[in-house]
């Protein structure tokens, strides 16, 4: 688990992010187990306390499950899943509008810009599985 830390946001709000993305890409996946608080602060040299917030608030977000002494699962409930990946989409697509907006690019500029984009990249896919 590689995390590269920003030093403009609480570390733990990163870990959190971090797992949210991994699961919305499906590199860690609904109902896999997540390592021991203890564990995480050891891979990631980040205080335990630190670990042991960004895991309560993902319980509390519904992100992750701990049942006892057993070790903390990822949601099984893919409406969760679901929402935690539009979220980050949003979150996105809200960080390029403001930037756009700044910018004062004509809308329609925008919109061709992101087509031919999107079509360079599906080109890349293209090449890729070829």
């Amino acid at each position: 688990m590689a995390i590269r830390f920003d030093k403009r946001e609480a570390v733990y709000i990163q870990v959190i992010r971090y797992f949210k993305e991994q699961i919305a890409i499906g590199e860690i996946k609904s109902g896999q187990e997540i390592p021991s608080r203890r564990e995480l602060a050891q891979q990631l040299k980040i205080n335990p306390n630190t670990v042991q917030r960004a895991y309560k608030e993902m319980e509390e977000e519904g992100l992750i499950y701990t049942d006892g002494n057993k070790p903390s699962i990822i949601t099984k409930e893919m409406d969760r899943i679901k929402e935690i990946r539009e979220s980050l989409i949003t979150e996105a697509i809200d960080q390029f509008v403001d930037r756009i907006t700044s910018l004062q690019i004509p809308k329609e500029q925008v919109f061709e810009l992101v087509q031919i984009k999107l079509n360079e990249l599906g080109k890349e896919d293209k090449e890729k599985h070829d």
